[in-house]
Formats: structure tokens, sequence, C-alpha cells
């Protein structure tokens, strides 16, 4: 009786362990481009928690994205879960230029995302209609790849300087050095019509919803054109979730930001940040409020 008491509170110090820290999973399924998972569980998880996907910048790793963002605490307050992925290859940047990746279950790195997604639903027995994703540079264009080839897995998404979803389509790589550079220097510009089209081609025959978009970017961004690129995630976005621009907000959510509300406000939102180069501070707490999370 005594040896099974010690083997109760062993496994419940593991437990405890285990939780409230960022683990790596060797095994999600099918990783066809070879990506890395991590996944921070809060000390105290809900019931069929929600699950945000944040995505590095190239160079980065998802190791260093849970150091840099406020997530893990949050996730501590509020029960969810959130998988840190890593992107080892070209710089570290996401392909966002393959049909691979452009393609549903391709085989490029949107499909080991979606597969971390269903391992981590079937893991923690975590709610497949409360899956947001979000991520910074080359990870916000990874968020716009997620929310358009994986529509019906992700509710939300929120981009911080990114570019369109199908912007590199056909570039030879996804870094600084290897992509073609005119989607990044704006010069890749499609009517609404031909936006929603590339996107639709993704998903062949999908005739659901789309994930409601939260956009950042920053005026002063040298490096992704703000001018451009904003505009074109905007048009692309509008067009799939068929709103058009009501009215600006100035000053929101803080001094020299301007939110841009599109229909009612609930499916499309942007925020254009003056001065702010690449790439826009990450505001966490206004995530989980469009996510639905607090």
């Amino acid at each position: 009786m005594f040896a099974m008491f010690k083997i109760i509170i062993s496994l419940s110090a593991l437990f405890a362990i285990i939780n409230g820290a960022l683990i790596s999973v060797a095994d999600f399924g099918s990783n066809p481009s070879g990506l890395k998972m991590s996944i921070y569980v809060p000390s105290k998880i809900s019931e069929n928690p929600a699950v945000i996907v944040a995505l590095h910048g190239c160079g980065g790793t998802g190791q260093q994205y849970y150091q840099m963002t406020k997530y893990p605490s949050l996730a501590d307050t509020n029960g969810f879960l959130v998988i840190y992925p890593s992107a080892p290859h070209d710089s570290n940047c996401w392909d966002v230029a393959s049909t691979r990746s452009l393609s549903r279950d391709g085989g490029g790195d949107s499909n080991g995302l979606a597969n971390m997604i269903k391992y981590t639903i079937a893991t923690y027995k975590a709610d497949p209609k409360k899956v947001f994703v979000t991520g910074t540079s080359s990870g916000g264009m990874m968020t716009n790849v997620m929310c358009a080839v994986y529509p019906d897995m992700v509710a939300a998404g929120s981009v911080y300087s990114g570019v369109p979803a199908g912007c590199l389509a056909g570039s030879p790589g996804s870094s600084p050095t290897s992509a073609n550079q005119d989607c990044a220097n704006g010069k890749i510009v499609k009517t609404q019509a031909q936006w929603v089209a590339q996107v639709k081609a993704m998903y062949p025959g999908y005739s659901g919803t789309y994930p409601k978009m939260q956009i950042w970017h920053g005026t002063a961004d040298s490096f992704v054109n703000y001018n451009q690129n904003f505009g074109e995630q905007i048009k692309e976005w509008s067009g799939l979730l068929g709103v058009s621009f009501v009215k600006n907000n100035t000053n929101t959510p803080q001094s020299g930001y301007t939110q841009m509300t599109y229909g009612d406000g609930t499916k499309l939102v942007a925020y254009s940040a003056a001065g702010v180069g690449h790439t826009v501070p990450v505001h966490e707490t206004v995530d989980l409020k469009w996510f639905g999370l607090t």
C-alpha cells in the first residue's frame, strides 16, 4: 500500500513538472517537412481547452518565441494550450511559397502544422472549434497560409507584419536570401477577386466560411513593404469574408495605432501602427479578446 502511495505521489509530481512548462513533442504524426513541435501546457488546463499556434519569424525558433511572448502566462490564467513550432530550414523561415505548403495536405510546412493541431486536439481533448493561429513576420505570413489552406481547422488568425496568402507563390524560397523579393517589396498587386480565387484554389471544393482575421502592420516597415502588403492582405480577407470598410478608430488599442473596422467588426479588423517598423510588437491581450478567450 505504501509503495502504491509513493507511485501516485511520483506521478503527481511528474504531472506538476510537465504542466506549466514548454514540452517538446517528438512524434505528432506525419511531418513531411521536418518541423519541430513544442507545446506549452498551462499549470491548470481548462476542460476542452482552446489552442493557439504561435509562429516565430525568420531566424527564430519556437523556444525563442515562447520567451518573447506573453501567451504562456496568459495561458496559466485562462487555461488554453500554446503550440510553439519551429521551422528548421531556409534560415528558419516558414515555407509560404511552395505548392506543397500552399495546398491542402500537400506535404509542406502547413501540412505539418495541421498535424500538430490534430495531435493536440486528440492528446489534450482540446476544442476543435477553438483553434487560433498567430505569428510575426514569416510567422505572420504562415498565419495567412494556415487560415487559407485549413479554413475549417482555424477559427481566427492574428497576423503581425505579414503578406497575403499566396503572395510568395512560386518563389524559390521563403527566407530573405532565397525568396523572390517582389512580394516583400510590394510589387505583387492583385484585384480582390484574384486574391480570393488564389486562396480558394488552395483548398478546392471547400464551401464553408473562412477564419476571422486581425491584421497588424507598421507604417515604417522597410523590410516588408507596408503600403502594398498591408492593403493587399486586407483586400484578400475582406473578399474572403465578404465585408467592406466601415470606419477608423484612432489611437486604438494605443496611441499612434489606427484600428480599421470592416463590416460589423466581428470578422475583420486591421491595425496600422504609425512609425512602427518591422515588426509590430505582439499585443497578446488584444489577440485573446479577438479569439474570444477573455
